[in-house]
């Protein structure tokens, strides 16, 4: 196995650069801040920028955790990949990763300054100091899974081949801001949750009620749990499949929080003629 480094400073343009690098060097596995990355998928891994604090995500993108970087050596173990780029901010940063995860040594390395120009890094740094943005090489629907920050929007790259040619790759990024952002940091309380929660359920045809709705915040997401009165007649496992998929859709829609349950429990039925009389 070979492996190939790209090294540059933070917010320098490495990650948005690595899909293109790697495709030229014939690389199909990419190692960027916590991530074992094939293509455009994310094959095993977290992500550090969904780490509440810089230093844990310095930890998360060495490898530091043995849960963490054992997941990553199995996946490598198990597709024994010929060649990986591995994105770093330093010669020892690589060297750590590799030590890490019990790769070879480095026998390759591209400095970002071969890559990009002295104007394309400036921009870089102004994005990442200015506006906090961060760009992991994986589209928006398979990093979701993985990272509960702020999403800003998603790249898709474009690869010239020729004379007024294109050939359109599947390098879409998507660039986000994590938690530990640079301008500060954002929070999304529960009882906001909450009540996107409420108003969905209360809004879902069949519901005469909503009893009560929680939203509980857990490591790599939430977990929302609503109780509803329901009225008499209707399919209520429909009625409950409904709500469930119209509080998903909305929580991501609106806070880009990564929904791990929605959980819906009927708690009462009622006679149309009773709520005409409440």
């Amino acid at each position: 196995m070979k492996i190939h480094a790209l090294i540059g400073p933070s917010g320098t343009g490495k990650s948005y650069r690595a899909a293109n690098l790697a495709n030229d060097l014939g690389i199909s596995y990419i190692i960027d801040d916590g991530l074992l990355i094939k293509g455009s998928k994310v094959v095993a891994g977290k992500s550090a920028k969904k780490e509440a604090t810089r230093i844990a995500s310095i930890r998360r993108a060495l490898f530091m955790d043995p849960v963490h970087a054992a997941d990553v050596k199995n996946a490598i173990d198990r597709l024994q990949p010929e060649s990986i780029l591995i994105l770093g901010t330093s010669d020892s940063m690589v060297d750590k990763i590799v030590e890490n995860l019990g790769l070879p040594k480095v026998d390759g390395i591209t400095r970002i300054e071969d890559i990009a120009t002295e104007e394309e890094i400036a921009i870089a740094r102004k994005n990442r100091v200015e506006q906090g943005k961060h760009v992991i090489p994986v589209p928006t629907l398979e990093i979701r899974k993985d990272f509960s920050g702020y999403f800003i929007d998603p790249l898709r790259i474009f690869k010239k081949v020729g004379k007024g040619k294109q050939r359109i790759e599947t390098l879409e990024k998507t660039v986000v801001r994590p938690t530990f952002s640079y301008m500060g940091k954002f929070f999304i309380s529960d009882s906001a949750i909450e009540a996107i929660a409420s108003y969905n359920a209360k809004n879902t045809k069949g519901v005469y009620k909503v009893l009560k709705a929680r939203a509980i915040s857990v490591t790599d997401g939430v977990v929302i749990y609503v109780d509803i009165v329901v009225y008499y007649g209707v399919k209520i496992h429909e009625v409950m499949a409904n709500v469930q998929k119209k509080i998903q859709e909305d929580v991501d829609r609106l806070t880009a929080i990564n929904v791990l349950q929605v959980n819906v429990l009927t708690k009462g039925i009622v006679m149309q003629s009773q709520s005409d009389s409440v």
